[in-house]
């Protein structure tokens, strides 16, 4: 698909990747339909778009609240006519040890990984199926979704439950011509990472994810791993037996 002139919708668009696609794709003259909770932000970032060359609607809202997201989902098609492409981009994961983890942490982190973009996915295939061509939805996903890393077990069990989720609804939606797209980042460089001591080589830029995910969405990638480096080890990780995954990733752990 073209990435201009269309009606695109990015969730957890005010900072981070989400901020980074939606700039990205303001160069295109699309219309780009921006939401998160923080109403500010978005503001800022809707101002960017403007000057960009985009139409650019702001809808704040949270997420995690069914009808908040039925509503974004039903302004932007109100506004626009149709929805041709979802970015469903909102996620967290904060670090966790299963040794001392509270059930609530656990499940919260679930919820803001999958309740989010079940909340947004559901109206998004109500609104696709009554449109000519249907639509594109992605999810921003993880590597870390591929296998359990220590202290992020919460985070991984969530982006695999987006990802098993959407390998079915791949299928079940096809004769509606909605395309679904799991797009799974590697490392993204931000404090957090910075203060964790990950190797340069293993994260990427804001700009750099931006990129990546612009390619899949025009190539309609069905699932996309990157960055290349990243891809490859987690390639060669599934190959790996499990007893030999659990060595190098107990050692991983240590060595946090």
């Amino acid at each position: 698909m073209e990435l201009e002139d269309k009606v695109i919708l990015i969730t957890g668009a005010s900072s981070g990747i989400g901020k980074a696609v939606a700039l990205a794709l303001s160069h295109k003259h699309n219309h780009i339909v921006i939401t998160a909770r923080r109403k500010e932000l978005l503001a800022d970032v809707a101002e960017s778009i403007q000057k960009n060359g985009s139409e650019a609607l702001a809808v704040a809202g949270d997420a995690l609240d069914e009808e908040q997201a039925a509503r974004v989902v039903r302004e932007a098609a109100d506004r626009f006519g149709r929805i041709d492409i979802a970015l469903l981009n909102i996620g967290a994961g904060p670090s966790l040890n299963t040794a001392t983890a509270l059930p609530l942490d656990i499940k919260q982190n679930m919820r803001i990984n999958y309740d989010s973009m079940i909340n947004f996915f559901c109206p998004m295939v109500r609104q696709m199926k009554t449109q000519d061509g249907g639509g594109v939805i992605a999810n921003t996903n993880s590597l870390a979704g591929f296998q359990g890393m220590p202290t992020q077990g919460q985070y991984s069990a969530a982006k695999a439950a987006c990802r098993i989720f959407l390998d079915t609804a791949r299928i079940e939606l096809k004769p509606f011509n909605i395309r679904i797209l799991t797009l799974c980042p590697g490392f993204v460089v931000t404090e957090r990472n910075k203060q964790r001591g990950i190797p340069k080589s293993l994260t990427m830029t804001l700009g750099q994810a931006a990129g990546y995910i612009l390619k899949a969405l025009k190539n309609e990638t069905r699932e996309y791993l990157f960055p290349p480096l990243l891809r490859n080890i987690v390639t060669i990780g599934k190959a790996l037996p499990q007893p030999v995954r659990e060595k190098i990733l107990a050692k991983m752990a240590t060595s946090d």
